[in-house]
């Protein structure tokens, strides 16, 4: 149910780092990675919305106060704790891993020469 609040987080960060690295991102002398932060951005971005669309019609979130159901029970809070430290931060991770490989399968693919 706040599963995608980890990945939310990380693209709100990686938008701020983006912005304000902006004119070294650009610089072509710039390392390869840095120069794939945008991809990371929407990637991040485009999951936390699907994500959030999801949640909307499973019915985990209301667009009522508190908006997540499982805040209208108990210790509801500890388990959307435990779910966004057991779901969202590995698919936060993952989804770096796999953005970092495919950076370098976009460099490598780059720097071999054409046939």
């Amino acid at each position: 149910m706040s599963c995608f609040i980890v990945p939310l987080v990380q693209a709100i960060g990686t938008s701020i780092y983006r912005k304000c690295a902006e004119k070294s991102i650009a610089d072509p002398s710039s390392t390869f990675l840095k120069q794939q932060v945008p991809a990371l951005e929407k990637m991040l971005w485009g999951g936390s919305v699907m994500l959030i669309v999801d949640h909307i019609i499973n019915g985990e979130i209301t667009w009522r106060f508190p908006f997540f159901t499982a805040l209208t029970e108990a210790g509801g809070f500890s388990v959307m704790l435990r779910e966004m430290l057991t779901v969202g931060v590995p698919m936060s991770l993952v989804l770096t891993a796999v953005w970092a490989l495919y950076a370098l399968l976009l460099k490598r693919r780059s720097s071999t020469p054409a046939v």
